[in-house]
């Protein structure tokens, strides 16, 4: 895998710098406690106090350090997409496998309820469940996690419907391997590029569908660090020039959604010329 990326020039390099961003994301997010100089609930300084070399990302309306604040808010963001992420892959998986693989009426009445959800704008959908839910960062993971199951099942299914029909499946049969280890067993493992490729920019979109339920007040309740919550809370002063507060959280959202996207382009890439 590492020399195929290597050589995949430009593809290549999208591979690498996602990489490089979530990875830097996530190391912040384990280790909040030891690179936040301040405590993200707690005031420290004057209120809305320009970057300085005491705050260095300045201060926000009530004198938190909003270093630290985007510091902490990179573990909530995490922990959200990626247990949204987890739930929506071992629903949307195995029953994208089994309608796939079984057909017929059970195929049938699977594919109509996905698409019955995704028929709906995602964030429209996660915006009702987690208003219907209420605030709170379980609740929210589970908002997302609806949102992106038909995902999973289409593109899963999808690619089941070709593999059920391919060579090493019909000698499984014929030596008299069962159902569930034929899918399991011998379709499952040629799914993982395409899981792997769904999975980055699932989370590259649920970044963004998460940092929009902050900032309509959906997700994460005061005084939580997180950066959609503080995108709505300095939005207010922008227009004062009191732009900080905004700024900080809302490149820390582009940049990890576009590592999470670079990473997905670039292994779609890889893998269409693999199978070309």
């Amino acid at each position: 895998m590492l020399k195929e990326i290597r050589s995949a020039g430009v593809d290549g390099l999208m591979i690498i710098i996602g990489l490089i961003i979530v990875i830097s994301v996530t190391f912040m997010a384990v280790f909040s406690e030891y690179i936040a100089p301040y405590d993200p609930i707690t005031p420290v300084g004057g209120a809305v106090e320009p970057p300085s070399s005491k705050f260095i990302m300045g201060t926000d309306s009530i004198g938190r350090d909003v270093f630290s604040r985007v510091v902490f808010g990179s573990r909530t963001i995490m922990f959200v997409v990626l247990l949204s992420t987890a739930m929506s892959m071992l629903i949307g998986i195995p029953l994208g496998i089994l309608s796939g693989y079984a057909g017929g009426l059970l195929d049938r009445a699977l594919s109509l309820v996905m698409d019955s959800i995704y028929a709906f704008p995602g964030l429209i959908l996660a915006i009702a469940i987690a208003a219907m839910l209420g605030p709170g960062v379980y609740n929210t993971a589970v908002s997302l996690a609806v949102v992106y199951i038909p995902t999973y099942f289409r593109m899963v299914r999808g690619q089941v419907l070709s593999l059920r029909e391919q060579l090493f499946v019909e000698a499984a049969r014929a030596i008299g391997a069962r159902g569930s280890r034929i899918m399991f067993k011998y379709i499952f493992p040629n799914l993982i590029y395409i899981i792997a490729v769904v999975f980055s920019l699932n989370v590259a979109d649920a970044i963004l569908t998460e940092a929009g339920l902050s900032f309509l007040g959906l997700s994460v309740v005061s005084p939580t660090p997180d950066w959609g919550f503080d995108l709505k809370n300095g939005q207010r002063y922008f227009l004062s020039g009191i732009w900080w507060p905004v700024v900080f959280p809302g490149v820390m959202i582009i940049l990890l959604a576009l590592g999470f996207g670079f990473l997905g382009e670039g292994l779609n890439a890889i893998m269409g010329r693999e199978e070309r």
